[in-house]
This record gives C-alpha cells, structure tokens and sequence, in this order.
C-alpha cells in the first residue's frame, strides 16, 4: 500500500471517465485500489447508464499531485472489466478560457439605449469630464475599477516565470476583489522588467483606474516602482506582496500573543526572509510595538555593519537586531518567542523549534511548501500558521486587500497609508472575540462575512482621520 497522503487537495484534484462492465464487485474494485494509493474520492456520478448493467462515470479523485495522479490512474487502468475514456485535471478545467469576464451594467437592446450609452449622448458625458475631471470618478468606471499589473518576476513560489504564466494567478486576484469587495480589477501583466517602463506605462494607464494594485514584482525593485508611483499618482497604489502579507501577519499576532499570554513590547522575533514581504512584515509589527526584531537572510543575521547589504537590508541593519546578534538561524533564533518565514522551503529545523523561548509561535508562509512542514512542526509550537488553505491558521492576503481598496475606493483616498494599514490589521484581528482564540483559531475565515465589513469601515474611518481623501470626490460623488 502507498504511503499516506497527508494533504490531498482540490487544487491536485482529478475527474477519470470509466466505463464499467456490469460485473457485480467492479466499483468496489476500483475504490479499494484508490483507498490503496491514499486517495480520496470526492464524488461517483454516474454519466450514462449501458445495457446488462454497465455504465459510464465519473470519479472525481483528490490527488497529493500530478505525480500522484498518474499513479492513480495507472493502476486503474490494471482492473479488468472497465474502460479508461478520459482523464481531466479539475484545476485546468477551472481555467480553460480564463476565469474573468466584461459584463454590461447597462442593457444595450434598443435604439434609446445605443443612443444614450454611446454615440451621440455620450459626447456630453466626455465633455462633462472635460470640462471637470473629478467627474470621472461619477460618470465612468474609474471609481470602482483597480488595475493589477505584474511583471511576472517573483510569482507565487514559481520565481520570474514572465508576464503571461502570471496571468492566470492575476485574473485569480480580480476575482477575488469582485467576490469579496464587489470591487471590479483588471489585470495587465507587462512585458519588461524595467523599472522606468513600469513606471511610465502604469502612469499612462492610470487614468481609467481609482486604483493600483502591484503584485508579483521581484525585489527590490518593487520597492522602487511603489515608492514612485506613490509620489507621482493621485490614486491609491498597493504592493499586496508587501503590505496585504504584512498586514495580515500582524492581525495573526495581536491574537497569537492574546493566546500565549506575551506582550508585543517584550517579545523576540525571528524572521526569515528579507525580500518584499520580510521588510513590510518587520516593518508593521515595529509600528506594532514589537522591539526585538532580527532578520535573517541567505548568510545569516543582518546587523549593523555587516558588509554588502543593499538599501533594503540596509533599512533592517539600522532599524532592527537592538542586541546585534550574529550568526546563522540557529544561532538567532534561541530565545525567539515567534518565528515568522517569508522565504523558502524547509529552511527551518525541528532542532531550530527547539531552541525558541516556552509557548513559541511560528508563521511559516512559504507557499506551496513551508519552511517546515506542519506535521513535524506542530508538536513543537503552541501556535502555527501557514499561507496554505489545506491548514488552520491561514494567513491569506484576501483577508486584506478586497476591504483595504474598496475603503479607499469608497473614502477616495489618494493613498494607502500606514494607518489604514494598521487599522485594517486591527480590524481583521477584531473578528475573532478574545473569548473564541485558540492555538488553530488566531486568523478569521476568508469566507467570514464581517471581515470585509470591518475592514472597509476601519480603512475608511483611518482614510478620513489622516486627511487623505480627496474632498471633492467625497462631498460630490457618494
């Protein structure tokens, strides 16, 4: 019998289209032989049934991967009486054409309604705006619509795998504004890498938009192509890598801290990973109050001093490690209360665990497979958390990002600030009552309907409290 599948999933899910003779034990056959190669079957159908019993169906099979998959299939293919007619992938099947579409607001059916929605009575709409442009944020899409533009450098865990491979995880990302926020995104992934190009095409496109979200650029370059949006555009602009990981971290520890009874000011914190999502991460829960930060990278604990660092790590020599530790992870991290990985696979050691002060919390968020994989880690820690779904404590940027724009979409901010940001991490932190934590329970459910309510209305409320928000747009267009 195969090993054990610990983690079987939709994502690896397949469908297998089997004609079955009408022998009597064929299905109990074929469950015993996907029991065997630890599946786990998710539904029979049956498509068609055939004459003397035989019948069509469709097994839809929950795989450890494609790897896996292929096993299943083959040794299906081994029991006599049935037919392989076809193998999909579900995930594929989730994709083909892609997973967005345009949709009308407006009924287009008659004569009137071609008239009013486009040529001639549209012309009044354009010089309307002519005349006054903060009247595209009333008359066009520009007030609900955010552009997510990739260049497909730093993608998911997959690295620089280029603008149209990182379509699929952007047209994802619109999805889940819409779904979530009821914000409309568009994705454009970009052919360069070139900072000033980036900088110049997101300006140029910039007018159709109330809205930036950058995604899936590669440090730190996208530090720069940030900050200088930032300065040069009068709408919201929002690295999710960066800030949507950061602020979401920071929700999961007010309440992991709540649970092990530590105080944000006297806690160590050991974080692995200094790229996009380590600098916003460290720098948050700073603002948070933690002290004792000390980051790692490739060659171990940056200090300052420490020779050949770039600016960004630069920011971390100076503004983190109070007691300039040195050395590797392992030497760092004894004493550390929390743990919190931004960076690669199996980079941390059930020894390393070992080493961190009584009840210690670990963030282990690299994506698709963690610094250290759960199953071993969790006797370990009091709390864990991970970027993936398949366990509790997932901390997930779409707890963030479809209520932070659709509070400065709504607020009309020009900018997303640091207290909208601490303000909506607070918030996501506030669904849990102190009365309901518990070690697997520190981060609401993505599907928790008061997320985005309590997020949109602490963003707007922190948008207006920090004097951000165009008045016109607010006073003239709500």
């Amino acid at each position: 019998m195969r090993e054990p599948i610990l983690n079987t999933n939709a994502g690896d899910s397949i469908i297998v289209r089997l004609k079955l003779s009408g022998e009597i034990g064929l299905l109990a056959q074929i469950t015993g032989a996907l029991a065997e190669n630890s599946c786990h079957v998710g539904a029979i159908d049956i498509v068609r049934p055939l004459q003397n019993g035989a019948s069509i169906r469709d097994f839809s099979i929950f795989t450890g991967g494609p790897e896996h998959a292929e096993e299943v299939v083959e040794s299906l293919k081994k029991i006599s009486g049935i037919e392989l007619l076809n193998v999909s992938d579900r995930t594929f099947l989730t994709h083909l054409g892609g997973k967005i579409e345009i949709k009308n607001r407006v009924p287009v059916k008659t004569r009137d309604d071609l008239s009013m929605a486009y040529t001639p009575g549209v012309a009044r709409i354009c010089t309307a705006i002519h005349k006054n442009p903060a009247d595209a944020y009333k008359l066009t899409m520009k007030r609900n619509m955010v552009a997510i533009i990739s260049d497909g450098t730093a993608v998911l865990g997959l690295g620089d795998i280029g603008p149209k491979a990182a379509l699929p995880v952007m047209e994802g990302k619109a999805m889940l504004f819409k779904e979530f926020a009821d914000v409309n995104a568009f994705p454009l992934c970009l052919d360069t890498k070139d900072t000033d190009e980036i900088v110049k095409i997101v300006k140029a496109v910039a007018p159709g938009f109330g809205g930036i979200n950058l995604e899936d650029i590669s440090a730190p370059r996208c530090f720069e192509i940030e900050r200088r949006l930032m300065e040069e555009l009068d709408i919201p602009v929002f690295h999710d890598d960066q800030h949507g990981t950061a602020v979401v971290v920071t929700a999961a520890l007010i309440n992991a801290l709540k649970v092990v009874g530590k105080k944000t000011e006297e806690v160590k914190v050991v974080v692995l990973g200094v790229g996009a999502a380590g600098t916003a991460c460290s720098k948050m829960i700073r603002e948070l109050g933690v002290k004792n930060i000390v980051a790692c990278d490739r060659k171990g604990a940056i200090y300052k001093g420490r020779e050949g660092l770039n600016e960004a790590k630069q920011w971390f020599a100076e503004n983190t490690n109070p007691n300039q530790e040195k050395g590797s992870l392992s030497d760092v991290i004894v004493g550390a209360d929390a743990f919190l990985g931004v960076s690669g696979p199996k980079l941390l050691k059930v020894e390393d665990l070992k080493k961190m002060a009584k009840d210690p919390i670990a963030f282990v968020m690299s994506n698709p497979v963690p610094e250290i994989m759960p199953e071993e880690a969790l006797p370990h820690v009091a709390i864990l958390a991970t970027g993936r779904s398949d366990y509790p404590n997932q901390v997930n940027n779409v707890l963030c990002f479809p209520g932070i724009f659709r509070g400065a979409l709504q607020s009309f901010a020009r900018t997303i600030n640091e207290e909208m940001k601490m303000a909506a991490a607070k918030a996501i932190a506030s669904c849990i009552p102190d009365e309901h934590l518990q070690p697997d329970y520190i981060i609401p459910s993505v599907f928790d309907p008061q997320v985005v309510t309590r997020v949109v209305d602490a963003v707007t409320q922190a948008a207006l409290d920090s004097k951000v928000c165009h008045n016109s747009g607010r006073t003239q267009y709500r």
